[in-house]
């Protein structure tokens, strides 16, 4: 049976959840086997800002931190497990990347 892969990734970890939890209760449900959810490592991207006093005082730097979390799943999927993948609603900031293996 082929199995498809699953790239989730979201700024944030609430919303992700809710839709790697949805993916597993689907799999449950159509009894297929499912390995994951992955963690994969945060991207951690900063970016200092320098900032200039308004009157009297020193300079200094703001940091601005954005988290990317990532998770992968495997399934072994057919077309009626696909049909109800599509029909979960993905919040507009978590993305989602599917890839069919063999």
């Amino acid at each position: 049976m082929p199995f498809i892969r699953i790239w989730l990734w979201s700024t944030d970890v609430k919303s992700l959840e809710e839709v790697v939890s949805e993916i597993r209760r689907i799999a449950q449900k159509m009894g297929v086997r499912m390995r994951g959810p992955v963690p994969l490592p945060t991207k951690r991207l900063e970016v200092p800002i320098f900032r200039l006093p308004h009157g009297e005082g020193s300079k200094y730097w703001d940091h601005w931190e954005l988290r990317i979390h990532k998770r992968l799943i495997d399934l072994e999927a057919d077309e009626r497990v696909l049909r109800q993948l599509m029909r979960i609603r993905v919040p507009e900031n978590v993305y989602i990347e599917i890839k069919q293996m063999s």
